[in-house]
């Protein structure tokens, strides 16, 4: 791995700007996951509450790819899965604790966090997968191309993982829909998260700009493992 420093200044390996990512990033991820029970309609089309926040997370792994590498993102990706998981096993725990009688909000608690096993399964599968493959594309393109034109590698490695996160995702939550409508329902995906990327692309560059300069660091993955699961490795 190789850091280019940009200032000359030596940040703490766990700084400020990465610490703050990695909030947002489990943020974004665990949000997504409770407003996916929401339904909206965008003109014709019926989308869930998730698609408004979960672009977030493949900007932010973007932005980690971009300035930290890959096996700090690799390590934030898996910091998210292991959140996902204890949110939803916390869920269950709660919603088997006996109600108050004088509490009449189960059938709401229970219809935002009963989430059935194989769509859980499929939500945790898919975004550790997605997200891997996103930081994994951003990474290698930004060695091939010496660091020039991230917001081509940024939209480039979104729909990647968009596209791995909806092949897993879509399969497994819906099974036994129809085939058109399960292919309408990943391209609608797949299209608007990176329309959505491209929209706030001008902010993205702003944001990298400004971090590279505070953390004086500009890291390029060369001779690393992209191994998904050396967690250690960071």
């Amino acid at each position: 791995m190789k850091t280019n420093n940009l200032s000359g200044g030596q940040h703490a390996m766990l700084s400020v700007p990465f610490m703050l990512m990695a909030i947002i990033f489990n943020v974004c991820l665990i949000a997504s996951n409770l407003f996916e029970t929401k339904l909206f309609m965008a003109g014709p089309v019926a989308l869930t509450g998730g698609v408004i926040i979960f672009p977030v997370s493949y900007i932010i792994n973007d932005c980690l790819v971009e300035v930290w590498g890959y096996r700090k993102a690799r390590l934030v990706i898996w910091t998210g899965f292991a959140m996902n998981f204890f949110v939803v096993a916390m869920a269950q725990i709660v919603r088997l604790l006996p109600a108050a009688p004088f509490w009449d909000g189960g059938p709401h608690f229970d219809y935002i966090f009963a989430m059935a096993p194989r769509v859980t399964l499929a939500s945790l599968l898919a975004f550790l997968s997605g997200s891997t493959v996103n930081a994994w594309i951003m990474s290698r393109m930004k060695v091939a191309s010496k660091g020039k034109r991230f917001s081509v590698r940024a939209i480039v490695s979104s729909i990647g993982g968009e596209t791995v996160d909806s092949i897993i995702f879509f399969p497994i939550a819906f099974w036994g829909i129809g085939i058109t409508e399960m292919l309408t329902l990943m391209a609608t995906q797949i299209v608007l998260k990176t329309l959505y990327e491209v929209i706030i692309l001008p902010v993205t560059n702003i944001v990298v700009k400004k971090v590279k300069e505070y953390e004086g660091t500009d890291t390029f993955d060369e001779n690393i493992s992209y191994n998904p699961f050396r967690i250690s490795d960071i």
